[in-house]
């Protein structure tokens, strides 16, 4: 067994009911006998609230849209003959009226494979509003995708939307034109306005004939990807796709990571509490089987702290940590999901959060999470990404820094995904 993954008494049965969830399950009541395959989760974000009027991090989401298209592009993890695209506006202060929505296989930037463009209905109608709170999800489309591979939807809005729920650090392009663009191919009407964040756009779920179910990674901006290169895909749930697909398991994987995001509180620029977010972040995704948790580290390090004009976020204790998690694992548990915690990561190269009392914290918290056998297993990914140089244990190692000293870069990402696949059952 690798240094990094601690496998608890109980991972055995974890495994055993991550293969063979309760029929219950709506995923499975919903897709079975079904030739196509059953539906699984293939790519997601965490929305949040919409930003402030003039915050400089709410790209488009202030003001919304009005007689405009917004094209969004993801890249899929599963395989399957049939697609559906999941909607949100959970986080909204008025209904959204989409006038129609197109979905098509990616080409170059905004532009797509004009053989490929299909609409998509909602209960066989063109339109749909999506209420405050709330999500739809897209009737099913004929169109066979592969993992790895792009998608891209597009959103038309007749009327205007007011503020929308949206994901801050993409880490990818959504591109914006005037006017109905869902039918159009080419990325010239689009290549005028731009943003670095998504907008409703919740899930892409695939009906996958041999899929194992879905993995999801739930956590920060670490699990966000924040720190890897822009445009490439290598935050780590790529990658951990990547590396599963390539050892022969076919899972879909779903990031739930959200930049900035605590375990414990609300933030109105960081989005809401892990706790709170968890059962629709995670237990409501098709297929789950798996849970991948690193989530604590801004609850430690930015309390007692202005929260960048949200407030000032609460000073946290190891034992409130603690029994976060545990909340978490117990609602997986109840849905026969297995779990993967995580160790915190180093971050003391972060000038801002660190100071040595919340590294105490940290350590409490590792110790627990090592020794505890709450998860069914648990990744050490603090000292897989320690520095190895003596003395210098609670800082990133050089090679995985991004250079911020708490975000690993592409390679750091990339021993995160082996890390976590190899913690995963079978």
């Amino acid at each position: 067994m690798r240094p990094w993954i601690r496998r608890t008494a109980a991972a055995a049965f974890g495994a055993a009911l991550a293969l063979a969830p309760p029929v219950t399950a709506p995923w499975a009541e919903a897709t079975r006998g079904d030739p196509a395959g059953r539906w699984t989760g293939a790519w997601g974000a965490s929305l949040q609230r919409p930003a402030d009027p003039g915050a400089p991090w709410g790209g488009w989401s202030p003001q919304g849209f009005a007689e405009q298209s917004l094209r969004q592009v993801a890249r899929v993890t599963a395989t399957g003959p049939r697609i559906r695209v999941r909607l949100s506006h959970r986080y909204g202060a008025q209904p959204v009226r989409l006038a129609r929505a197109t979905v098509a296989a990616s080409a170059r930037g905004a532009a797509v494979r004009p053989d490929t463009l299909r609409e998509l209905r909602f209960s066989g109608e063109r339109e749909t509003v999506l209420p405050i709170g709330a999500e739809r999800l897209s009737d099913p489309v004929h169109l066979p995708v592969r993992a790895g591979e792009k998608l891209t939807v597009t959103f038309y809005f007749a009327t205007a939307t007011g503020p929308v729920s949206y994901h801050m650090d993409a880490l990818t392009t959504s591109y914006r034109a005037e006017g109905d663009r869902t039918g159009h191919a080419s990325a010239d009407v689009f290549e005028t306005a731009t943003s670095p964040s998504l907008y409703l756009l919740a899930g892409i779920e695939v009906a996958a004939r041999h899929g194992r179910g879905t993995v999801v990674a739930f956590g920060d901006s670490i699990t966000d990807g924040y720190g890897s290169t822009p445009g490439t895909d290598r935050r780590y749930p790529d990658r951990l796709a990547d590396q599963l697909h390539a050892g022969g398991r076919a899972y879909g994987v779903v990031n739930a990571g959200l930049s900035g995001n605590r375990l414990l509180t609300d933030s109105g620029c960081f989005g809401e509490r892990g706790l709170a977010r968890f059962r629709h972040e995670v237990l409501d995704r098709p297929g789950v089987r798996s849970v991948v948790v690193l989530l604590g580290i801004n609850d430690i390090g930015a309390g007692g702290q202005p929260d960048f004009g949200c407030g000032t976020a609460p000073e946290v204790t190891a034992d409130r940590l603690i029994e976060g998690h545990r909340a978490l694992i117990r609602a997986a548990k109840r849905r026969g999901v297995t779990t993967v915690g995580a160790t915190l990561t180093p971050f003391e190269g972060y000038a801002s959060y660190h100071t040595p009392e919340k590294e105490r914290v940290r350590d409490q918290v590792n110790r627990w999470l090592r020794t505890s056998g709450a998860y069914d297993t648990v990744v050490d990914l603090d000292r897989l990404l320690a520095d190895p140089r003596p003395g210098r244990g609670d800082a990133l190692a050089p090679g995985y820094d991004s250079g911020d000293g708490i975000h690993p870069n592409d390679a750091g990402m990339d021993a995160v995904a082996e890390a976590v696949a190899d913690a995963l059952p079978g």
